[in-house]
């Protein structure tokens, strides 16, 4: 018995249609792409440009009211009036220290990750990495000013085992110290390094899992010793991660300002600038310019890394 054939308008439909997209792969791509990018063009770079636009705006000295005529006064106030520089240098400074606080911190524990784990340790790393990134980050951040609180659970703790005068000494010094680690600038350094680790662990352990042992094997073979194979081999091919990292952390720590308004010593910092600027003062023009200096310093760097070759294994 001859088996009939049924033709389903739905399915003709998408057979036509499939068809149709088939011998047009460029239209389908344009089709395909399309939404996301008027998502991306109109959100995304729609309000990048908008506060690049305000920043070209200034703040009338008598009205208080945005004068919407361009120029380059709110610029010329960002980078000639010293108490600006000063909260631009801070947190530079910070952004600095904890990124290369975190690759120091991550290195050998991504290596150990990719290289010497078993799958069942390695699964384990990887929940304990991204398992601090599962809660809430603001009740982290009042989790550790508690924790580093002058009768905190790490002062408490230092004290038990005879610590604390090393613990008064540090925060007697100039610059990073304060009452407590909680008013202190090294304790805003602490938890910058512990919000933002993950984030150079999980790209550098990635990196390092794409270097083939084989390379290392050779380079042992020939009689290079673990620095020179680490210099020489596995930093080398690790720096597309670490560049990664990097930019996650130095970037994060640039614009933050929940954690340098909790924990850490008085002090403005960009993220903190922008926030009183656009909220408190009403100072929009003044708060895009300071948003547009973070831009500018991830550039820069982003720059300086190319030059340096971390992109180039990519």
């Amino acid at each position: 018995m001859n088996a009939v054939a049924i033709d389903i308008p739905g399915r003709s439909l998408a057979r036509s249609t499939a068809t149709f997209f088939y011998g047009r792969p460029t239209l389908y791509l344009f089709l395909l792409l399309t939404p996301p990018l008027l998502w991306f063009g109109t959100v995304y770079l729609g309000s990048l440009l908008a506060l690049l636009m305000q920043s070209f705006y200034a703040i009338d000295a008598f009205t208080a009211k945005i004068v919407e005529e361009p120029t380059l006064a709110t610029y010329r106030q960002v980078i000639t009036q010293p108490a600006n520089l000063d909260i631009i240098q801070r947190t530079l400074v910070m952004a600095v220290c904890v990124t290369i606080a975190c690759a120091l911190i991550a290195f050998p524990i991504a290596n150990f990750m990719a290289r010497y784990a078993s799958p069942r340790a390695k699964a384990l790393f990887y929940v304990g990495v991204m398992l601090p990134m599962w809660t809430s980050y603001l009740v982290k951040v009042y989790a550790w000013r508690l924790i580093l609180a002058k009768q905190g659970i790490l002062s408490w703790f230092l004290d038990a085992i005879g610590l604390q005068p090393a613990l008064d000494a540090v925060l007697a010094t100039p610059g990073i110290g304060g009452p407590s680690l909680a008013s202190s600038y090294l304790g805003m350094f602490v938890v910058f390094v512990y919000m933002w680790l993950p984030f150079m662990i999980l790209p550098l352990a990635a990196s390092l899992e794409r270097v083939p042992a084989t390379l290392i094997q050779a380079a042992a073979d020939l009689g290079a010793k673990p620095g020179q194979v680490f210099r020489t081999v596995t930093l080398p091919l690790a720096l597309p991660g670490l560049a990664a990292g990097s930019i996650f952390t130095f970037s994060l720590t640039l614009g933050d300002y929940i954690i340098p308004s909790v924990v850490g010593a008085p002090g403005y910092f960009i993220g903190m600038m922008v926030y009183q600027q656009q909220g408190t003062a009403g100072n929009i023009p003044l708060a895009a310019a300071f948003s547009v200096v973070p831009i500018v310093l991830i550039m820069i760097y982003l720059a300086l890394a190319r030059r340096v070759g971390a992109f180039d294994a990519l």
